[in-house]
């Protein structure tokens, strides 16, 4: 090879560094359009970039830089799970960090096949590439990665569109129908920005961005939605017991003291939450103060909800659970998803002794039937979740024929200080939004919150305080289109969109 070659050879591979580096700069910079910074428009720049990246590349190449945006997003937005694992969980840190790189490069894979894919078989720019098929794949890819090996819906970029005017297609098509309506932005946005592009073409992708922006705009007028009786007042309690002091058993009587003091101070309230595992014994071990807590909300005509670890000796199981203490339809619900390495562990049974978490000194919770009964409190008909349960939509799209009202319960002190109780807020108030439904969401240290049905927090209180939250809501009923149809629409959409892909292409090959 002549100097020459080497020198050209050298400043390709730079090049190509070069390039993954703003990919996963880019990939990066996407985390600051979720909470807590709530930057929306990067969600649209963020996606325009990578799909500026990656054009013209050969396959391979278009493949590792998606794989360099998506270890850029997931890297720097799950590095909370440090603290959940490590930290609150006793993993140790050689593990903890093989647990995160595999779920960032797994997560990588998605945003990889998505650009390997668009330049594997649509490379020469045109219409079918920019607005059939790197809009549809981001969206099949996303609803591939919220179910798939259990499901990691997080980051999806529709939910940070929560505060943006797109959110307005959530009611129709759920956060995916979202996540499309801005991929099909970046797209818009690609055209104007591309130098060489005909006036005709820079005025269609004008006219695509207006029509995405307003057609929800309009649809907003319609209330999907209608009240169904009058105002609940509802009370959510914030324990704000830290993590690593919960389950020490010294600290047991203070816990359980501490919540019976927070429900005295929200007497007067309809409907009291507590949060997730509020308190660190077993259900079964405490029926004489759940006996008196049930009495002492008879007296002050108050349900409660609270969430509890329960024991099943029959069966020999353990269950995450939700309970209503309500002369109306109450009992339990147990949680239906579980997270994996967190309440179960998908490993043989000789690793299990040092790879499980030491914070809930249990066996592994297993989960509740997929179908549970209707749960009633305060008149009203409960759409339960517990965690992030809530990040699956299509998860309680069953119970909202029923439910006038929904409740979530969870326990985000297992991250800390961070961006996840922030993340998963938003992820709540999307759901809310979906549905049409109040939203009432109690967390063992933040953030509980009130939460409307147009995705609008209405109460919220401060992290790592222990207090009351009240609120009246409105209990709904009624089904958004959303609610009715689930996914299939966005998902079947997508997959007709892409067959027309796969038509023209063929034509083209045809035609040659």
């Amino acid at each position: 090879m002549s100097v020459d070659e080497r020198g050209a050879s050298a400043a390709l591979q730079t090049q190509a560094l070069w390039r993954l580096a703003a990919a996963f700069a880019t990939g990066a910079s996407l985390n600051v359009a979720f909470a807590p910074f709530g930057w929306w428009p990067i969600a649209v720049l963020a996606p325009a970039a990578l799909f500026a990246l990656i054009r013209g590349l050969p396959p391979r190449r278009a493949g590792w830089t998606g794989a360099a945006f998506g270890a850029g997003l997931f890297a720097f937005g799950t590095y909370w799970l440090y603290t959940c694992l490590h930290v609150f969980g006793l993993v140790p840190i050689w593990l903890t960090v093989i647990l995160q790189a595999a779920l960032i490069c797994l997560m990588s894979l998605y945003s990889a096949a998505l650009c390997y894919l668009a330049n594997r078989f649509w490379l020469k720019p045109g219409a079918t590439r920019a607005w059939l098929v790197l809009p549809v794949l981001w969206v099949l890819l996303e609803w591939l990665r919220g179910w798939a090996l259990s499901g990691f819906p997080w980051l999806s970029l529709g939910y940070a569109m929560i505060d943006s005017p797109l959110k307005g297609w959530a009611p129709l098509f759920g956060v995916y129908g979202v996540t499309w309506a801005a991929a099909t932005t970046a797209v818009a946005l690609n055209v104007l920005l591309s130098p060489g592009v005909a006036i005709v073409r820079r005025l269609i992708a004008l006219a695509g961005i207006a029509a995405l922006f307003l057609i929800p705009a309009l649809l907003a007028r319609h209330d999907w939605t209608r009240a169904a009786g009058s105002p609940v007042s509802i009370a959510a309690v914030q324990g704000a017991v830290s993590q690593d002091q919960k389950w020490q058993s010294k600290n047991l009587d203070e816990t359980m003291q501490r919540y019976s003091r927070l429900t005295a101070d929200a007497w007067g309230a309809r409907l009291i939450v507590w949060p997730e595992a509020a308190l660190p014994v077993l259900a079964n071990d405490i029926p004489d103060y759940l006996r008196r807590l049930q009495s002492q909300g008879r007296a002050h005509d108050a349900d409660i909800a609270l969430g509890l670890v329960n024991h099943e000796p029959a069966t020999k199981r353990y269950y995450n659970g939700l309970l209503v203490l309500s002369e109306s339809g109450g009992g339990w619900y147990y949680k239906r998803h579980l997270v994996p390495f967190g309440e179960y562990f998908p490993v043989p049974a000789f690793v299990r002794s040092w790879l499980r978490l030491m914070s809930l000194p249990y066996d592994d919770i297993s989960a509740g039937r997929e179908h549970q009964p209707t749960l009633s409190a305060a008149g009203q008909k409960l759409g339960l979740t517990i965690c992030y349960e809530d990040a699956f939509g299509s998860r309680q799209l069953g119970v909202l024929r029923d439910a006038t009202l929904l409740i979530n319960v969870t326990n985000n002190a297992w991250y800390g200080n961070s961006t996840a109780p922030h993340q998963h807020l938003q992820i709540a108030r999307t759901r809310a939004l979906e549905a049409g439904r109040y939203l009432v969401r109690a967390a063992n240290d933040g953030i509980t919150a009130a939460i409307g049905p147009h995705g609008e927090i209405l109460a919220r209180l401060p992290q790592f305080q222990e207090a009351v939250l009240r609120a009246d809501v409105l209990p709904m009923t009624g089904l958004t289109p959303y609610a009715r149809l689930g996914n299939y629409p966005v998902v079947i959409g997508a997959g007709l969109l892409l067959a027309v892909a796969v038509w023209r292409r063929r034509q083209g090959d045809a035609a040659r």
